[in-house]
């Protein structure tokens, strides 16, 4: 072997020896404050829904502050069907949107039952009717639809806390349903650089070429110098 191989090998040797071991078997990556901030609201929200389940809350304190977007996140994920929605003023239509997310945040402890005993508790006729309601036909009908959101989410509360006091598995139920919820931590990757999405956004939620972060169910934009929430994916079986 030549000498100045020798000399080359040595000091590779030594420079991998004085890197700690830890960071040989891992380095972890440095994220942009955009990305800290973009997992941090998105946690928050979780946080804030598990002190009491109040979505109202937990979205304005977390959601998009404009209203032409909100009014775009009401129509994209309300789930309203296809009626005229020029006709619908904001106010209605992100309200109803807020109604029916709270309801499905109510409902979501429930999913799933554990046995037909269960989801005859937990979903009997009258709150399988509030599942079933169809969404309005057309921006006349909306109203009425919007009013009885109201309707059936007092229906909906009233039959939780009726179970919650009856029944010891549907109070387990909510305590780690919320627990969950009190406890999550949105991860930071530790291995690679979260970087924004660029490419175009069904629902009018953004504008062309905005940049935008999904993250764990959440989609999320900076807004008046703040990362927002503008989505939220569910995906859940309730009976």
């Amino acid at each position: 072997m030549s000498l100045m191989r020798y000399m080359t090998m040595c000091v590779l040797v030594n420079t991998v020896v004085s890197i700690p071991f830890h960071l040989l078997l891992f380095h972890q990556v440095n994220q942009p404050p955009e990305v800290v901030e973009a997992y941090r609201v998105c946690q928050r929200f979780e946080q804030l829904l598990g002190k009491d389940l109040d979505f109202d809350r937990a979205f304005e304190a977390t959601f998009s502050k404009n209203t032409a977007r909100r009014r775009a996140i009401a129509i994209a994920d309300g789930e309203f069907g296809n009626p005229d929605f020029t006709g619908i003023d904001d106010a209605t239509l992100i309200t109803a949107y807020k109604r029916r997310m709270q309801l499905f945040y109510l409902m979501l402890p429930l999913a799933s039952p554990d046995n037909p005993e269960e989801e005859r508790l937990f979903f009997p006729p009258d709150i399988k009717q509030i599942l079933d309601r169809k969404p309005p036909l057309t921006a006349r009908e909306f109203v009425s639809y919007a009013a009885q959101l109201d309707s059936d989410l007092a229906q909906f509360r009233a039959h939780l806390q009726r179970l919650i006091r009856q029944y010891p598995a549907a109070a387990a139920r909510m305590r780690k349903f919320r627990a969950e919820l009190l406890s999550a931590k949105s991860e930071l990757p530790k291995d690679f650089v979260v970087r924004p999405r660029h490419d175009s956004y069904s629902g009018n939620l953004m504008a062309k070429d905005e940049a935008y972060y999904e993250i764990n169910g959440f989609t999320v934009v900076r807004e008046s110098g703040q990362m927002r929430i503008v989505r939220i994916r569910l995906f859940t079986k309730l009976f």
